[in-house]
């Protein structure tokens, strides 16, 4: 009965494991921001358009290999060296004022920003919101909305 105990446990941590290192992104895949660069200074709403090579869109919930939905991060620490840090890599993005979903494949958005300085960056997600391996991810960039 031990026995079974053990393998089911072994069983249960290489499952998550699994699941834990991400869908993976093929070699090359790249996430922008067609229209806007580090530094710009913008009108709101502040028009943001996502850019995507080496991988398609597709809805959340879509399993479709090389394939992802978008996600910005807004005013918050790069992905991977937020609160959470290396975790989050291997977790669902969260849904707040900083994590913005697009999970019905969109690739554009207008953002209602206050005026200031203002941080984004794009991340791509699986079908279940979590990043992939290795992460697709944009550069953070700095934007001042007038």
């Amino acid at each position: 009965m031990k026995l079974l105990a053990k393998t089911a446990a072994a069983l249960a941590l290489t499952a998550s494991m699994a699941f834990a290192q991400g869908t993976p992104a093929p070699d090359g895949a790249e996430v922008y921001f067609v229209n806007l660069e580090d530094g710009a200074t913008v009108s709101a709403p502040v028009k943001v358009v996502f850019g995507l090579s080496g991988m398609g869109v597709a809805p959340a919930g879509t399993e479709k290999e090389n394939t992802g939905h978008h996600h910005i991060l807004v005013d918050r620490a790069p992905l991977g060296e937020g609160l959470d840090g290396e975790e989050e890599l291997q977790s669902a993005i969260p849904s707040d004022e900083n994590h913005v979903h697009f999970g019905g494949g969109q690739t554009q958005v207008e953002l209602d920003l206050e005026p200031g300085e203002h941080t984004l960056q794009l991340v791509l997600g699986d079908m279940n919101h979590v990043p992939h391996d290795p992460p697709v991810t944009s550069d953070q960039i700095t934007i001042t909305v007038e």
